[in-house]
């Protein structure tokens, strides 16, 4: 595992379990990293309610309930897909905060955006913010750490 960002869970874990608070996640390019890295975290299971990896849009409509419209007009890859799936994944899990991952890891584009573009979504206190990335896309699991480790790190902001 990639320490900096193990770092950065161990720090969102602890924040977490300090304001007693639980998170869920919903990601698509990652395939489940940023759960993995929350879980890899001792003490995780007292903060971590859920995750669901969808990478079909079909199990992101069906499981996520992310409406087919957005899907259809705005892409997998959008702004309002994450919004979405972070308010969706926080409402189907109850926990305190739903975030979520969705972009393009490479080589190729989607959704008319290039390799690197990835959005990330937070929903907390009924309130939703997603934050579009641009990573240079060295390579697919580069693109996913640094989704991950951004993503990490925008929650713990908005915890302290």
């Amino acid at each position: 595992m990639n320490t900096e960002i193990l770092k950065s869970a161990e720090e969102l874990v602890s924040r977490l379990k300090a304001n007693r608070l639980k998170i869920a996640t919903a990601e698509s390019c990652t395939g489940g990293m940023l759960s993995s890295y929350i879980t890899a975290v001792s003490g995780a299971s007292r903060v971590f309610e859920m995750g669901i990896t969808s990478y079909s849009n079909r199990i992101k409509n069906s499981i996520l309930k992310v409406d087919a419209e957005t899907l259809k007009t705005h892409g997998a890859v959008s702004q309002q897909t994450a919004a979405q799936m972070a308010e969706n994944v926080r409402s189907i899990s109850s926990a305190d905060i739903g975030v979520s991952v969705t972009g393009v890891a490479g080589p190729d584009g989607q959704d008319g955006y290039s390799a690197g573009v990835v959005f990330v979504g937070i929903s907390y206190q009924n309130h939703t913010a997603v934050h579009k990335l641009e990573i240079e896309p060295r390579d697919r699991n580069f693109v996913r750490e640094s989704a991950v480790l951004e993503l990490l790190n925008l929650v713990i902001t908005l915890l302290k």
